[in-house]
């Protein structure tokens, strides 16, 4: 019988460098809140449970995910990333699965990049998504031996001179065995946030004698939101995406990156968009069809062959 897999998403924290009145993870990256993102990729690996931990403004998040097969599990405490995770313990540690972690701003993650940290899991042990990055600044450290092999988990802020030179990151994605919750209880706050860190488990793992493995994200999946500027930059990499997608499905695009398309449209090829298109909703654009500059349209059904003039509002 196939381990259970559970996805446990973090979504309690406050997120106070976006200053908003909207709950970090409700912000939209192409019409779509991040945390949807976050579910619609981890939904691609079929895992048996998916829990979203809340916390702050926890009924306004619940409410964004009404009629989805999610559970909610509370984190009343905002007692750092561990603890966070330790609140699912009631719901998925009797069915000895293994859980893949996500934080709730994760949005830039795909699929692909899930299924291989999930199969880089070590039986029994931990994995982690990592990436090399040009300025790693506020991140934590993965510090390795001569071997290349996992020591430590170091917070930016806890990271000596030396540690903070290590470009390597952690992501904040984990793929973690049955022991996690065991090993999580053993964890302790004596760092300079006073929190329960969940990459404390890299030496817990490893005192325990189990392997730590890690996986490569892309550079372009690797950042989390946490204030407007990083929120722009996401929604860039997610139109680029989308308006990829499209153009290899046989779209006409002139000038791309002016155009502007949600996930929800849906196009069929020989569509040709003209500069500054903005496709919004559920809006289907028949074969051969073509859309004006500056068009905007909003939920539009336009059919096989239709011309939409420039400036159209629809």
């Amino acid at each position: 019988m196939a381990t259970p897999l559970n996805v446990v998403i973090l979504a309690a924290g406050a997120g106070t460098r976006m200053k908003s009145g909207r709950h970090k993870v409700l912000h939209e990256l192409a019409g779509k809140p991040m945390l949807q993102h976050v579910i619609d990729a981890a939904r691609e690996l079929r895992p048996d449970r998916l829990l979203v931990v809340v916390g702050h403004q926890a009924d306004m998040v619940i409410e964004s995910l009404q009629g989805q097969d999610v559970e909610f599990v509370s984190q009343d405490q905002q007692l750092g990333t561990a603890h966070a995770f330790l609140q699912a313990a009631p719901l998925l540690e009797a069915d000895g699965g293994d859980s893949l972690v996500l934080n709730g701003d994760g949005a830039l993650l795909t699929p692909a990049t899930l299924a291989a940290l999930r199969d880089s899991l070590p039986t029994p042990g931990m994995s982690l998504l990592t990436a090399r990055v040009p300025d790693p600044s506020g991140l934590g450290r993965v510090v390795k031996d001569g071997a290349g092999q996992v020591t430590r988990i170091v917070e930016h802020k806890d990271a000596s001179a030396e540690q903070r030179l290590i470009d390597e990151i952690v992501v904040g994605t984990y793929m973690l065995d049955r022991n996690a919750f065991e090993l999580v209880r053993s964890l302790g706050s004596n760092n300079a946030a006073g929190e329960y860190y969940i990459t404390d488990l890299v030496a817990a793992y490893l005192a325990a004698g189990m392997a730590v493995a890690t996986s490569d994200t892309p550079l372009d999946e690797y950042g989390g939101v946490n204030d407007r500027r990083q929120l722009a930059d996401a929604e860039r990499i997610v139109l680029d995406r989308l308006r990829g997608k499209w153009q290899l499905c046989g779209v006409t695009m002139h000038m791309p990156e002016t155009i502007y398309i949600e996930d929800t449209v849906e196009l069929a090829a020989d569509v040709v968009l003209e500069p500054g298109v903005v496709l919004k909703g559920k809006t289907r654009v028949g074969r051969g069809a073509r859309i004006g500059a500056h068009s905007v349209l909003a939920g539009a059904d336009v059919p096989e062959g239709g011309v939409v003039p420039p400036l159209t509002r629809l």
